[in-house]
């Protein structure tokens, strides 16, 4: 009985978070324990990430080396280190859905964080870190912008930060921009700023549609790219355009919602969903598909989203429509649309794969397209950076994290590669930080324009 489905393909159940059960904290530690067991049982996931070690050290030290000798508030430490990468998920358990045992341990955690905000024990500290657009707009401030990135330069800057919210002083934290990408997309995106021969040869092969792809996307920008590294949507811009894929951008934005999933604030995730879904809807309506350039956020439309809403039809419909870029222009490629020709060359790149790429199963596109530039190889580094998300600029988690990091970082060292690369910006900022050398990386997408020499 206890190997029954387990050769079968995982399935995902629907997050029944509005069932009354759902945030009862009595059910939910049944749940805990349950799974926590078979855990205890399998220790797989011992190296993946700190959580289990958590658990594992926590059973092994207590009075009866077994689960019921754990105190519970161990069990909300357990939690408050799984950032939900789903990797324990995707690449360890055997005992995922369909088999009986029915362990879905990255959304149990998501329950046990959900009943804690529900409770009102979220910090401040992470709401406002949860709180991207608003903490955005405000930093972006023009004249505010400067100060903000001019205290996260400053030593003392982080250390009065670490001591008043709980930022760790060495932990990565991005830059802000006051002129935005999208305030930039109204010169780069909509206005014909590309020489007419490109503008010309884009309207010709923006016509053909494949079975996969219609030949022009929707951006949804990310509030990422949008005001922290504005060239990644940028870059995106100019090698779809170089391709004659077509590039607009939606009628109005919010962000995804995975900082709030993360925090198990559901509610705010179903505001967010209340805007963004129906301005991509109306994109798809005129043709488009939808890309984004944060792997986050694209998982966010294909997957949580469709689990937390399985009977809202036009969530499922931008999960059909919802693209990683790498992944659209293989798609290109094996339909003969995708230019092969490279200027450029790019040497070795050390290429690390993020997790929210990884438990798309669309396997290493990003890879893929990179290695059709010529005289270039690719070393694949297959490891979680330990950033995701919050995790690694909390005062109490950023060791941490630099230790999870720790293999990734000696495998970009010791590659020798003229690039690494992430397509998650935060993950490769957070190899960057493990690195003697301070040496910044380089996205994909930039390397992509590079080799085109565009």
């Amino acid at each position: 009985m206890a190997e029954e489905g387990s050769l079968q393909a995982p399935v995902r159940h629907p997050l029944e978070w509005r069932k009354p059960e759902f945030h009862d904290e009595g059910v939910l530690f049944k749940e805990l324990e349950r799974v926590f067991d078979i855990c205890h049982g399998c220790r797989r996931c011992f190296s993946l990430c700190n959580t289990f070690p958590t658990l594992f050290d926590a059973i092994d030290e207590s009075p009866t080396t077994e689960l019921d000798g754990v105190p519970r508030e161990v069990y909300w430490e357990v939690v408050d280190h799984c950032y939900l990468c789903d990797m324990c998920y995707m690449t360890k358990c055997p005992y995922v859905p369909p088999h009986p045992w029915n362990v879905d341990f990255p959304h149990l955690m998501l329950r046990a964080k959900a009943v804690k905000h529900e409770q009102g024990r979220t910090s401040v500290r992470d709401r406002i870190l949860s709180a991207t657009e608003a903490v955005g707009r405000i930093a972006g401030i023009p004249v505010v912008v400067e100060v903000v990135n001019a205290v996260n330069r400053s030593r003392v800057g982080r250390k009065l930060l670490e001591k008043t919210l709980g930022v760790h002083a060495a932990a990565p934290v991005p830059e802000y921009h006051s002129r935005t990408f999208r305030r930039r997309a109204r010169s780069l995106v909509a206005n014909d700023t590309a020489p007419a021969g490109a503008r010309a040869a884009a309207a010709v092969v923006a016509a053909q549609a494949t079975p996969d792809t219609r030949g022009k996307v929707a951006l949804f920008v990310t509030c990422y790219a949008n005001r922290n590294e504005p060239d990644v949507a940028a870059d995106l811009v100019a090698v779809f355009e170089h391709n004659g894929i077509e590039v607009a951008l939606a009628p109005q934005e919010r962000c995804c919602g995975m900082p709030r999933l993360e925090l198990g604030d559901l509610k705010a995730v179903e505001k967010l969903k209340n805007v963004n879904i129906p301005a991509l809807i109306a994109m798809i309506d005129l043709g488009y598909d939808i890309v984004a350039p944060v792997p986050s956020c694209v998982l966010m439309f294909k997957q949580e989203l469709p689990l937390m809403f399985p009977d809202e039809p036009d969530v499922a419909r931008v999960r059909d429509h919802m693209f990683d870029p790498f992944e659209y222009l293989m798609l290109r490629h094996k339909a003969g649309l995708l230019k092969t020709e490279f200027p450029g060359r790019l040497g070795k790149v050390a290429y690390h794969v993020p997790c929210h790429l990884r438990v798309q199963n669309i396997g290493l596109k990003t890879r893929e397209v990179l290695r059709l530039v010529p005289d270039t190889t690719i070393e694949t580094i297959e490891r979680c950076s330990g950033h995701n998300g919050t995790y690694a600029v909390k005062r109490e988690f950023h060791e941490i994290s630099m230790k999870i990091a720790r293999p990734v970082v000696k495998k970009v060292e010791a590659s020798g590669a003229e690039y690494y690369a992430s397509d998650c910006p935060m993950a490769g900022h957070q190899i960057e930080n493990g690195l003697k050398t301070g040496r910044e990386p380089t996205h994909p997408l930039k390397l992509l324009r590079i080799a085109y020499g565009i």
